[in-house]
Order: structure tokens, then C-alpha cells, then sequence
């Protein structure tokens, strides 16, 4: 259907009345909602009457019923207010962080005749990288590695953390920052 002079002259009648899109699409009939969105946009209507389904009804005040066998409450502390601190949060202090075990130096774990070089890697061969790449004492592990893994048995306790351990640190670094 075609936006006829008739068609707009009601849709801005309906619209002044506060009908919604909806409403005023299914009283028009062959359009939709958005195409009467997108006429009423337009056109430039903007002001419109509140429609009687959405006017504000005054509220009843809600009276609260006195409990049949009413148990006297205890207290609750109140929050200060006072000063600058009124909106501060009580915060417990977090708990104290076990501090890790020292970790040998990978000197001692690693024996200088079970080093490997880029060369020397195998599928049986641990691939963990120990220094830095760009000077010449980079090395890899080199020690028998685990079945299915690319490191050594120290190296996939590093590599390898439980999800329970990780979410468990999250938590930590999210609750001390």
C-alpha cells in the first residue's frame, strides 16, 4: 500500500492520540510497524499525547501487614556515614599469599651434557627455551621429555597449571588490586 493523503492525515491523527506504531499499523492496514516509524519520522512528528494505556495511574501505598507471630529482629550495624569515608567500602584485608618455594636455578636443573640445541631436539627431548635467544648460551632443556608433551617433568608442572590453580591466583591479584 501506497502512503495516501487520507493514509497520512490519519496516521497523524492516530499519532497525536498517542497510539503506538503497532497500533496505528494495524488500523491503517497493509503496513508495519517500522514502515509507520519511518513515516512518522518523516514527516517530523515528534510531540504526542500520552496514549490512556500508558498515563500515569496513581499508586496504592503499600501497607505492610503485621506478621501473625512477629519475631523481634536483632539490630543491623549501620554503615558510616560520616565524612569522606561514607561511600568507602569494608573491605576485609586479603589473606596472606603462601610465598611460592624458590626455584633452583635452571643452571643445577639442567646438567650442561643434557643441554640441546635447535639441532639437537627430538621428539623424545624436552623443548623448554632457557635464556635468551639472541646470544649464544641459549639452550633448550634437553631432558627426556613425557610421553605426548614437548617438556620434561619440571617443565610441564611450569608450563601445565590446574584451572583450579589459575582461577584460584585470578582471584588473588583481582582482590589485591
Amino acid at each position: 500500500m501506497s502512503w495516501t493523503n487520507e493514509r497520512v492525515e490519519l496516521l497523524k491523527k492516530l499519532w497525536g492520540e498517542g497510539l503506538s506504531a503497532s497500533q496505528i499499523a494495524g488500523e491503517l492496514g497493509g503496513v508495519t510497524r517500522n514502515a509507520v516509524i519511518g513515516k512518522v519520522h518523516r514527516l517530523g512528528l515528534s510531540g504526542r499525547a500520552k496514549s490512556p494505556s500508558t498515563s500515569s495511574k496513581p499508586r496504592r501505598a503499600r501497607t505492610n501487614a503485621p506478621a501473625q507471630n512477629p519475631v523481634p529482629k536483632k539490630p543491623t550495624p549501620q554503615p558510616m556515614t560520616h565524612g569522606a569515608t561514607a561511600l568507602k567500602a569494608d573491605i576485609a584485608p586479603a589473606p596472606a599469599v603462601e610465598p611460592e618455594p624458590a626455584v633452583e636455578p635452571i643452571a643445577d636443573l639442567v646438567p650442561i651434557s643434557q643441554r640441546a640445541t635447535i639441532l639437537t631436539l627430538t621428539e623424545r627431548t624436552c623443548k623448554w627455551p632457557i635464556g635468551d635467544p639472541a646470544t649464544d648460551d641459549f639452550y633448550f632443556c634437553g631432558r627426556q621429555s613425557e610421553a605426548g608433551a614437548p617438556y620434561c617433568t619440571h617443565h610441564c608442572k611450569i608450563a601445565y597449571q590446574p584451572v583450579a590453580d589459575r582461577r584460584r591466583d585470578r582471584k588473588v591479584i583481582a582482590k589485591a588490586g
